[in-house]
């Protein structure tokens, strides 16, 4: 079994602008990042993008335009990204288990890629991230203010300063 980092993409990978980010000139990678996944890769985790990309099923942009922003993270990155599993779904006009808080995408990312729960981790910025990580027995890092959720272990002010609790703590 495979420990994997599990990781949010607004907010956590890429600025998060207050709106959906679906444009490549609007796409800006934070300071740290790809330092950051070289690290995860050097102690051998997987790193496994999980996004709600709610603005598909909107209209506001299409799977395409998302596909490239998710490609452009992954060659800003140096390709250190295994892979990234998404929900175009939004409450209010489809329900589905793959979009957090729900847990699917990361069910099926432990089953693909046989990623061990229980020396895994999730780093989010949002409750929603976290709930379906801490449902399933993974490790979690809240990246931002303060927040009471339930078996949240650490709280980190970006992905560097996270990825350097997950080191520590392996």
């Amino acid at each position: 079994m495979n420990p994997c980092v599990f990781l949010d993409r607004d907010g956590v990978l890429n600025v998060e602008r207050g709106t959906y980010t679906w444009r490549i000139e609007e796409f800006e990678v934070i300071d740290g990042v790809k330092e950051s996944l070289g690290k995860l890769k050097k102690y051998g985790f997987l790193i496994i993008v999980v996004t709600n990309q709610a603005g598909v099923t909107r209209g506001l942009y299409t799977k395409s335009d998302m596909r490239k922003c998710n490609d452009y993270l992954i060659e800003q990155t140096s390709f250190r990204i295994d892979d990234i599993y998404y929900a175009t779904s939004h409450p209010e006009y489809s329900e589905s288990l793959l979009r957090k808080p729900d847990s699917l995408m990361f069910e099926k990312a432990i089953a693909e890629y046989q990623n061990d729960p229980a020396r895994s981790w999730m780093v989010g910025n949002s409750d929603r991230d976290l709930f379906p990580a801490v449902k399933l027995g993974i490790r979690t890092i809240f990246v931002g203010e303060d927040t009471d959720i339930p078996g949240n272990l650490y709280f980190a002010a970006s992905l560097l300063e996270a990825t350097e609790i997950i080191i520590e703590n392996q």
